[in-house]
Formats: structure tokens, C-alpha cells, sequence
């Protein structure tokens, strides 16, 4: 899926913006291009490689020193030229790893942008992070008290199905709405301001 452009992201802020208007209900959106780096693994094993290169040609070669040296300072290099393509990195984590490390991400930004102080503990934030295809809603206590996990997934559903087509910014203003939809009727809007944090972010 391509990035965000900025003409992208106002129009997913709008689309924010309309759907909070329906709720009282802190409404968030929250678009990562990756949950991590995925750097440790991929240089770990890098340097697991290149530490044990040397020893097959020390057991079974008369290679001098000199070249088991550039052998081993080669394979350092070229796992470091390899691992240096964050799209790789990606793909080469385990599916149920970069799941995980995405849920904790979503967390992290539900709690970075206030979720967890919201005064009616009913704020909800969408998160999607593009190089996983990851999408998750966290809910407040009172937003989940009210709405069944069942439904939340059911959005989710929507959601992912919607970022597969390639357009985030449909699929974002898509899951506002649905999310709106499902929070007016527990949290209807009261006229007052929209709270500061509800809004669309780029992480």
C-alpha cells in the first residue's frame, strides 16, 4: 500500500473530524508505515553468521588467516547491504511476531495520545500500520463495556478488507464512520468541542 500523502491525510482528518461530530466519544486514527524497524533480529543473525563464517575454513581449509579475515568481514557486509531493506526485514519476521508488535504499537499510541485519561474512559483509537497490513481498534473501558468485541472485529474486518484495495484513506474514513456509528448511540454528542486528540495521525 503507497504512503500517506498530505493531500491524504487532510482529507482522512476530515473525515475524522465529521465522525466525531456524531459522538462524544474520543474518535482517533492513527496510520504507522511500520510498527518497528525489525532491526535487531536481521543484525543479530548477521553477526551470528559472520562470528561463525571463519570456523569451516579454519577446520578444513589451509586458507591463511588473511583471507578467513575478508571471508568473514564480506559476509558481515554483505548481511548488512541485505538486512539494510526495511520491506525485507519485514517480510522475514515471523507473521505471529510482527502481529504482536504491532498490537503493542497500537497500544503505545492509544495511551501517547491520551486514550487512557479520556475523562469518560470511552475513547477509541483506529490503528493501521501499512507493512504488517495491520489493523486494530483500542477501546476505552466504557467504549468496550458498550460494544461487544464481536462488533469492534467486525470493523476491523472492514477495514482490512478496504486497506487490501489499496485506498487508506477510503478505508480510514470508512472505519471512522463505522465507528461513529456504533459509539452515537451510547455517546452522543453533547455540542461541546471535539476533544484535542481526536484527529487522524501519521506515526
Amino acid at each position: 500500500m503507497a504512503a500517506v500523502t498530505p493531500d491524504d491525510h487532510k482529507a482522512i482528518e476530515t473525515v475524522f473530524d465529521a465522525a466525531q461530530a456524531r459522538t462524544s466519544a474520543p474518535l482517533m486514527g492513527v496510520a504507522a508505515e511500520a510498527s518497528s524497524d525489525y532491526a535487531a533480529a536481521p543484525l543479530s543473525a548477521t553477526l551470528v553468521v559472520a562470528l561463525l563464517a571463519p570456523w569451516p575454513l579454519l577446520l578444513l581449509t589451509r586458507i591463511s588467516a588473511e583471507r578467513i579475515f575478508a571471508v568473514q568481514l564480506a559476509v558481515a557486509l554483505a548481511g548488512l547491504a541485505l538486512f539494510s531493506f526495511a520491506g525485507l526485514r519485514v517480510k522475514l519476521t515471523p507473521r505471529s511476531a510482527r502481529r504482536s508488535i504491532a498490537h503493542r504499537a497500537a497500544l503505545v499510541q492509544f495511551a501517547m495520545r491520551g486514550g487512557e485519561h479520556a475523562p469518560g474512559r470511552n475513547a477509541v483509537l483506529i490503528y493501521v500500520s501499512l507493512a504488517e497490513r495491520y489493523a486494530r481498534v483500542v477501546a476505552g473501558d466504557e467504549a468496550a463495556r458498550h460494544i461487544t468485541a464481536q462488533q469492534w472485529q467486525g470493523l476491523v474486518d472492514g477495514l482490512t478488507s478496504d486497506m487490501a484495495k489499496g485506498d487508506l484513506k477510503t478505508a480510514m474514513g470508512a472505519a471512522a464512520g463505522r465507528a461513529a456509528d456504533m459509539l452515537a448511540p451510547h455517546f452522543p454528542p453533547t455540542g461541546e468541542t471535539a476533544p484535542k486528540g481526536a484527529r487522524f495521525h501519521l506515526a
